[in-house]
């Protein structure tokens, strides 16, 4: 025994990284506009924000490239009052 709450070993995280993407820890079910379910091969995925990926819905990095800000408090725009989708 861990002495972890029970449940908190399959409890699931979204951490929105600055500038970039969508972390996502532990088991969450993934589905596309269709209701069909997303494979995932590894326990944490990084889900595209900024509209860019080549490889939807996956992070590839484009953010770091297309300009694409999250509006953190800091008075940046987001992407879509940027006009750069999202």
């Amino acid at each position: 025994m861990t002495g972890e709450p029970r449940g908190h070993a399959e409890e699931v995280v979204v951490t929105a990284c600055p500038d970039g993407p969508l972390l996502v820890r532990g088991p969450a079910r993934l589905v596309d506009q269709e209701g069909n379910e997303i494979e995932r091969h590894r326990a944490t995925v990084a889900l595209c924000r900024c509209g860019g990926t080549a490889i939807p819905p996956w992070c590839d990095g484009t953010h770091k490239v297309n300009g694409y800000r999250s509006g953190d408090d800091d008075g940046r725009a987001t992407a879509s009052e940027a006009g750069t989708g999202a």
